[in-house]
């Protein structure tokens, strides 16, 4: 292994998976560990570098040997050295170990993770947030992400013991915008208290419901958009802090939605008025 020092960061060439450092990154697939080091994965160079245009703290950047003269890589490299972030050049192998896949990406980062607390959210205008109560999987909760930020949602709260939002499937099903979509994790107590304050519109779905989801007017307030857990729904103290329950119309056999299509259903309503095609292009 060789190690080369530098005014920011270190360039350290790391070949096998045995090493302590990759060792070390490798045990962030376990929650405990990524929450006592505050960090978390993000693969692929487009996303690391958007992360770290959008701000974000790049604590470690990895990336294949192979890549080494690529000059792409050598200015995202030179960039995160000057940052402050070390810089592992590594096998391929060590990649597939780190992200747990035949075929890794070429460019790995680890990330500082970021979190909200109640008192950062200050809704105003027409905000549009979504409180995800006690939401348990990873690939629902990234879909929900990636869907706030393309209707322009402010951000996500999660209510209750959630799947981490910086779980790496979690984090590869955002597409890159758990970096756009702050997030905030509160108690059911501390949410209670926060909905209660909220100064707009809180409307929660629920299979008792009474409303059309399309009937509400949203515009013109803050909207706080209260989803239940995929399981057992809404409990009864969420449902007490609903000014109003909304329900998806079904015709179908099917007795209920996914959490991420329907959540992805409410929220293009909620933002119905925000939105037209003239604002971008669509990147699908």
């Amino acid at each position: 292994m060789s190690d080369e020092h530098t005014n920011g960061g270190r360039i350290k060439e790391i070949t096998s998976v045995s090493n302590p450092i990759i060792k070390d990154i490798r045990l962030l697939e376990k929650k405990r560990h990524r929450e006592e080091t505050n960090s978390f994965i993000a693969e692929g160079m487009k996303l690391i570098i958007d992360a770290i245009d959008s701000g974000w703290t790049l604590k470690t950047l990895l990336f294949a040997a192979s890549h080494r003269e690529n000059d792409n890589v050598k200015n995202l490299a030179t960039r995160a050295v000057t940052g402050g972030a070390d810089v592992l050049i590594v096998p391929e192998k060590v990649l597939g170990t780190i992200t747990r896949r035949d075929n890794p990406q070429m460019v790995v980062g680890i990330f500082e993770r970021q979190l909200l607390d109640a008192s950062d959210i200050k809704p105003e205008a027409e905000d549009v947030w979504i409180a995800l109560d006690r939401i348990r999987d990873p690939g629902n909760l990234g879909t929900i992400m990636r869907t706030a930020d393309a209707v322009g949602a402010k951000g996500i709260i999660l209510v209750g013991e959630t799947t981490d939002p910086f779980a790496t499937e979690t984090v590869r099903a955002t597409m890159g915008s758990i970096f756009a979509i702050p997030v905030a994790r509160l108690g059911e107590a501390e949410f209670i208290d926060f909905a209660k304050n909220w100064n707009g519109f809180v409307v929660g779905t629920h299979l008792a419901g009474s409303v059309d989801y399309r009937a509400p007017q949203y515009s013109g307030r803050p909207t706080l958009l209260i989803m239940g857990n995929e399981q057992s729904g809404m409990p009864p103290p969420l449902v007490d802090v609903c000014e109003q329950l909304i329900r998806i119309p079904q015709v179908g056999r099917a007795d209920s939605l996914n959490l991420a299509i329907a959540t992805g259903v409410c929220l293009y309503e909620v933002r119905r008025h925000a939105l037209a095609l003239e604002e971008r292009e669509s990147r699908i």
